[in-house]
């Protein structure tokens, strides 16, 4: 393949996924909501009308609500079933994601559904993370929105004080800005680490959170969604992490000095230096020329 060839191949690849990747962003084409277009631009029309490929597509009228609100949930299919219905299915926050409802919602002539949830209920009273889950025909087809819940029962602060997180038995203070909502946190005493689950819907946040020396001794990196994160200001053991928009866990990971060798290890560990030193001056002196 000449270099000519390459290049063209290379574009060919750039436009496919260009193509591709806009089906994500899309939405159905509306005069009202495009006054600019003026019914004539063809190319914003024909990448908003890629949202009618999508097999099963659903959103919310908001992305946070208390727990008494009415949530519009709706959405489009592609490919119109004869007989067949949506299935939906909300599961709430975590740690013990129960089933909060489920329903089935007919599907509109034009591919469109819409039905709504009402959050006052005995299922809906804890804060945090729901997922509304929607299935038509098949299970392969399907997709989910998150949505979050807030001025309820605070589940993960159970035992603990105002502004108090419990991980593990351990209370650990904590705030959150960006309409972000902590859902649930883990200590994990072997690798000195807190693992803290949030939702951050919408917006980039705030969270600072303060574990005692005794759960967390010294801050050595901060990751964001498994990723090493800089944007990030330690104050001793005060931890201030700005996460973006989406960020699902933030894990907080203190240093150690390998405590689980003890000091029988340790003595093994020098011995083990001190023998390669000798082993490798040894051969240094057996590999000098003689005369």
């Amino acid at each position: 393949m000449n270099t000519r060839t390459s290049y063209v191949a290379i574009a060919i690849i750039a436009a496919v996924f260009a193509t591709s990747t806009s089906t994500v962003y899309a939405g159905t084409f509306d005069e009202e909501a495009c006054p600019d277009c003026g019914g004539d631009d063809i190319y914003v029309k024909q990448n908003l009308s890629l949202q009618n490929d999508i097999p099963i597509t659903i959103w919310t009228d908001e992305a946070q609500y208390d727990h008494n609100s009415v949530i519009v949930v709706e959405g489009t299919v592609a490919n119109i079933r004869s007989s067949t219905e949506i299935g939906l299915i909300v599961i709430g926050p975590p740690p013990f994601n129960n089933r909060i409802t489920i329903a089935q919602i007919p599907v509109a002539s034009d591919g469109t559904w819409k039905t709504t949830l009402n959050t006052a209920g005995e299922n809906w009273k804890y804060d945090g993370t729901y997922t509304i889950k929607v299935t038509y025909g098949h299970q392969e087809v399907n997709n989910r929105a998150l949505i979050a819940l807030t001025g309820g029962i605070d589940r993960i602060g159970a035992g603990c004080g105002p502004g108090e997180l419990s991980a593990s038995g351990t209370c650990i203070p904590y705030t959150i800005t960006g309409n972000g909502i902590v859902s649930g946190a883990v200590f994990s005493a072997t690798s000195n680490s807190l693992t803290v689950q949030i939702s951050s819907l919408g917006m980039d946040g705030t969270l600072t959170i303060n574990p005692s020396t005794d759960a967390i001794k010294g801050i050595f990196m901060v990751l964001v969604d498994g990723e090493e994160w800089d944007d990030v200001e330690i104050n001793g053991n005060q931890v201030t992490v700005d996460f973006p928009a989406g960020t699902t866990e933030i894990e907080i990971i203190g240093t150690f000095a390998i405590p689980e060798f003890g000091t029988i290890a340790a003595l093994i560990l020098v011995v083990a230096i001190i023998s390669i030193i000798v082993v490798t001056s040894r051969t240094r002196l057996n590999v000098l020329q003689r005369y």
